[in-house]
């Protein structure tokens, strides 16, 4: 069941970069939610190519069109079934890598596993696939804002060495939403798209890190052992295309702390139990604290770039080639709703599983 996630709130995308379209198949939503396609699409706009100067500038309008668990403009507690059509699909520009393996992409390791691949574009590769995490991501984000009193957000936190200033529980979705890099430090955003466009235009690419936010989450969601809310978490994010690290609250600086050092110390405040910091990002033993959930995503840089590199063909031989088509030069700006996507679809999965469990 590779192409499908999550327990309760069940997801399963289907669909290649070139084919008729991509979608999603949602199981486990609950009924009587107020639902259309306007609930659905400002996040695959978000997330749709050709959105600015810094992204690829393939021409797609990323249309979603809802064909099953819906009736009268609600959820039905069946399948939701999600579409969007591929309309701007060049192959012809794929045509050398139908007999050659293109460096640091998935074409041999897919062509290891199943002896075939669909070259055009990626095929399942590509980051179209994850229009269907998005849509359905869409509705996880509605029924926790609405059900949950959970907001999510996710930003570019660093572009290659540039590195914004943000506080996450204070960051806004407005400042996200006011440059086309989606840092909500406009001092870091402007030197972040100057440098996407200085290697954009030398044909290379860079990488960066997203950090996501989860404000309003109760304490206990999650569990204490093999699904622990950030393994969940991790492994949602990990599964991305482009992702390379995942660390969460303190991450990997917490090795530079003692013990004393990095304890979150409980109070009580308005008749809750809080804590005075939060190293431990909103989450201990593997269960939500109450506090904010924070953590950063690592994208590596994108593979494709325009320049002749070494490689091996399909007859297993020594050969060389150029990228060529339309690719981002950074993953970054378009990833940032990808990112939110995930956290919802963990998230509303978790809270299902304790209301099922706990009632609550």
């Amino acid at each position: 069941m590779a192409n499908t996630f999550g327990h309760l709130f069940r997801i399963t995308t289907w669909g290649e970069s070139h084919g008729g379209g991509v979608g999603v198949v949602v199981d486990g939503c609950p009924p009587r939610i107020k639902l259309s396609e306007t609930d659905i699409q400002p996040d695959l706009d978000r997330r749709r190519p050709g959105q600015s100067s810094i992204v690829t500038p393939r021409k797609e309008s990323d249309t979603v069109q809802i064909l099953s668990g819906t009736f009268e403009g609600k959820t039905l507690g069946t399948p939701i079934s999600m579409m969007v059509k591929n309309t701007d699909a060049r192959s012809e520009a794929y045509g050398e890598m139908a007999t050659k393996f293109r460096p640091s992409h998935a074409d041999y390791t897919y062509f290891a596993k199943f002896g075939i691949r669909a070259w055009p574009g990626g095929g399942r590769t590509s980051a179209r696939e994850t229009i269907g995490r998005v849509a359905a991501g869409a509705i996880a984000k509605k029924i926790l804002r609405e059900q949950f009193g959970v907001e999510i957000l996710a930003y570019v936190k660093q572009v290659q060495n540039i590195v914004a200033d943000v506080v996450p529980d204070k960051v806004k979705f407005n400042a996200v939403e006011s440059n086309i890099v989606r840092c909500p430090d406009s001092v870091a955003a402007k030197k972040m798209i100057s440098l996407i466009e200085r290697v954009r235009s030398q044909g290379d690419s860079v990488g960066g890190i997203i950090e996501g936010v989860a404000r309003g989450v109760p304490p206990g969601w999650g569990e204490p052992v093999f699904d622990r809310l950030e393994a969940d978490l991790g492994k949602a994010m990990l599964s991305l295309p482009a992702t390379k690290a995942f660390e969460i609250g303190s991450g990997f600086g917490g090795v530079l702390l003692t013990g004393l050092q990095h304890n979150d110390p409980f109070r009580m405040k308005g008749g809750k139990v809080r804590t005075t910091t939060n190293l431990s990002g909103g989450i201990q033993g593997g269960i939500s604290n109450g506090e904010t959930i924070f953590f950063r995503v690592a994208f590596k840089p994108v593979a494709t770039v325009m320049h002749e590199q070494q490689t091996v063909s399909t007859d297993f031989k020594n050969t060389t080639l150029k990228g060529r088509g339309r690719h981002d030069p950074c993953v970054l700006p378009r990833a940032v709703p990808m990112v939110e996507a995930m956290t919802a679809l963990v998230l509303v999965d978790h809270a299902l599983r304790h209301r099922a469990q706990c009632g609550r």
